[in-house]
């Protein structure tokens, strides 16, 4: 079965930096998507960043020009490199992604457990 294991979450002022890393675990044929989602308590889960498999990338405005998604292919992981931090970035991150298990004709999506970023003023 595929597993998502989700890295980098902690506590900081605002301003600052962290770095997020998502490695897929399981029998998978290929990836097609992997992106970031974050959800705060009371408020419907949002995406963040999305990388494609030609590496194609897009942003949520609130973040656009502070954080950088980027993958390595060769090690089926994605990173999403957050900066100038603001309070409102404080939620739950979610990694995803899409991908083709070798044992399924279908592509489906998939979800890490999600680890707290919490970003003081």
């Amino acid at each position: 079965q595929v597993q998502l294991v989700e890295s980098g979450g902690g506590l900081v002022q605002a301003g600052g930096s962290l770095r997020l890393s998502c490695v897929v675990f399981g029998n998978i044929f290929s990836i097609n998507s992997m992106g970031w989602y974050r959800q705060a308590p009371g408020i419907q889960r949002e995406l963040v960043a999305v990388i494609t498999n030609d590496g194609s990338t897009n942003y949520a405005d609130s973040v656009r020009r502070r954080f950088t998604i980027s993958r390595d292919n060769a090690k089926n992981t994605v990173y999403l490199q957050m900066n100038s931090l603001k309070p409102e970035d404080t939620a739950v991150y979610y990694c995803n992604a899409h991908l083709y298990r070798a044992t399924a004709a279908r592509g489906s999506d998939y979800w890490g457990q999600g680890t707290q970023v919490t970003v003081s003023s």
